[in-house]
């Protein structure tokens, strides 16, 4: 469907896709260009109940409406009592005792597949970044542990972020339905690499060097470990904001299926080997092959 502005005719929105009524009210203003080139999504009611109403619990789409309802390692009363940004985070404290320590991030990273150097920055970037956010709900004297404080992890949500987490750490439908509606131009479901650095650079806040960089990490290690083809799906990011896609890759390595997503250092190699060979870009946007690991670990 199209929504057209009542006091501009001339601006046209597409929206989600869905059949339904035009909007009463303006979704664009041709003063400002980007509402009329980032999309809405719209008539999300009539597949998700109140859309713009933040889930505590369950990380909701349009293709699932319901959340994840298979969430693998986890039991359901342990999900139900966790807001989604908790459950993104319950992949690093395995023993449940309510904080991550620098070595259960290491660990963490590693069994998804990542290689050391990677594991090890991100113990930093998590660790130091996020420690002393979630310690204040605890106490001012920071953490000589450098713990991550599983109960209050919404104290580290950061600025310049897409919005679907809100500042208590419950999932928002609508913001995440707009991720794609809004950068995912060619309506394939996915987010290349190009339209997730669109969507940083969309999401950037004045003077806020530390969300710039966590959009950066977050997004880049995310396409780093799900992105197929070059291109990061709907249903994959959907399972990353409530972690249950963390178990999915660790049980796939741990049984030997493999993680068959992903890029590793052999695909960065490929990557330049083919640049400097035929002088180009060097992307064939072929699916890359099966691997173990992501990102370069030590064992292929």
């Amino acid at each position: 469907m199209s929504v057209r502005s009542s006091r501009d005719p001339s601006l046209t929105v597409t929206a989600d896709r869905t059949a339904g009524p035009e909007l009463e009210f303006d979704v664009a203003a041709s003063r400002c260009p980007p509402t009329s080139q980032r999309h809405q999504a719209i008539q999300l009611d009539t597949v998700i109940a109140r859309p713009s109403i933040a889930r505590a619990n369950l990380a909701v789409s349009t293709a699932n409406p319901h959340g994840s309802v298979d969430y693998p390692n986890l039991k359901a009363a342990d999900l139900r009592d966790n807001t989604v940004l908790q459950q993104h985070v319950l992949f690093w404290d395995r023993d449940g005792d309510g904080a991550i320590y620098p070595w259960d991030t290491y660990k963490g990273f590693r069994e998804l597949g990542f290689g050391i150097p990677f594991s090890l920055l991100s113990v930093f970037i998590v660790n130091a970044g996020l420690s002393y956010p979630t310690r204040l709900a605890h106490s001012y004297v920071p953490d000589p542990w450098f713990r991550v404080y599983v109960t209050s992890i919404h104290k580290a949500k950061h600025g310049s972020d897409s919005g679907t987490f809100d500042n208590e750490g419950r999932f928002c439908p609508q913001m995440f339905e707009d991720m794609f509606s809004k950068w995912d131009t060619d309506g394939d479901g996915a987010l290349s690499a190009g339209q997730l650095l669109n969507m940083i650079a969309g999401h950037r806040l004045a003077v806020d060097p530390f969300g710039w960089f966590a959009g950066v990490f977050e997004f880049g290690s995310t396409w780093l470990l799900v992105q197929k083809d070059g291109r990061v799906s709907k249903e994959d990011l959907r399972q990353t904001y409530d972690g249950s896609i963390f178990w999915r890759i660790r049980d796939a390595r741990l049984h030997g299926k493999g993680w068959h997503k992903g890029f590793s250092l052999r695909d960065l190699v490929k990557l330049a080997t083919s640049t400097i060979t035929a002088g180009r870009d060097g992307w064939s946007g072929r699916s890359m092959a099966t691997r173990d690991v992501t990102n370069g670990a030590a064992k292929k």
